[in-house]
């Protein structure tokens, strides 16, 4: 069954998705995600490329806007701070069928390149359909949070954020206080939230059969970019992935190149 086939089975029925279940290891708890991987093929293949390549170990999450989302993915803790930028392949085409919702996990991308998303992805906090599903050709949801994922996405939202300039304007960190900050005291694993890993826990043909996702009603395909992916903006280094950050402008939280 095609990808197109079954997001329209998906408008008009409850359907059920086949799905890999990964386990994003962090330092306040697992989160699991059944990955959409007939509907969003290009990205979930994308996706568990950098994971079967043990891309995402002692990644940290990097950006958090409570009532929005929580991002990870583009960034290494290496026993030194800030971070270092992980390497990263080319873009993957956009593939935005279904909506940005609470619980949903998508690719983030450059600002006015819709087909730019690498190694940088969140999770919505609350439903973003109104925004995200529009916003710049729309964003790739790829999963959906399973489990009790979302109360340790939540208790992530919680922990104060600091800005330390670059991708680091909204870091959350654990048991930090303004006073550290002040006093220049260097955040380190102790302090951030970090990801062990990211495995797969669950390659079974069909996972969590009673999950629908939602479908993206709000996108216009005529205003959707064909273009393929491009490899210029997409290879490792802190500018590209600086671009990847979810930032919010004039009341209205955007994607855009930094």
């Amino acid at each position: 069954m095609s990808s197109k086939l079954l997001l329209i089975l998906c408008m008009v029925m409850s359907c059920h998705v086949q799905a890999t279940v990964v386990e994003v290891r962090t330092s306040l708890g697992d989160i699991q995600i059944n990955l959409f991987d007939e509907v969003t093929p290009q990205n979930v293949d994308n996706f568990l490329g950098y994971v079967n390549a043990g891309a995402y170990q002692n990644n940290v999450v990097h950006r958090s806007v409570p009532g929005f989302i929580v991002q990870m993915g583009g960034f290494e803790y290496a026993n030194r701070f800030p971070p270092d930028a992980i390497s990263t392949g080319a873009g993957v085409i956009n593939e935005p069928k279904l909506s940005n919702v609470r619980g949903t996990i998508a690719m983030a991308k450059l600002s006015g390149d819709p087909n730019s998303a690498t190694s940088q992805f969140f999770i919505n906090l609350s439903n973003n359909a109104s925004n995200l599903d529009v916003q710049n050709s729309g964003f790739t949801v790829i999963g959906q949070v399973i489990g009790n994922g979302m109360e340790v996405a939540d208790t992530i939202a919680t922990l104060t954020r600091f800005n330390y300039g670059g991708a680091f304007t909204d870091l959350p960190l654990r048991d930090f206080s303004a006073a550290d900050a002040t006093n220049g005291v260097e955040p380190t694993d102790d302090n951030l939230v970090v990801i062990s890993d990211i495995v797969v826990i669950d390659a079974a043909a069909v996972t969590n059969p009673d999950l629908v996702p939602v479908a993206n009603t709000l996108i216009n395909p005529s205003n959707q970019s064909s273009a393929t992916p491009s490899s210029s903006g997409s290879s490792g280094g802190a500018m590209t992935l600086w671009g990847l950050l979810l930032i919010g402008v004039i009341g209205v939280r955007r994607l855009r190149a930094g």
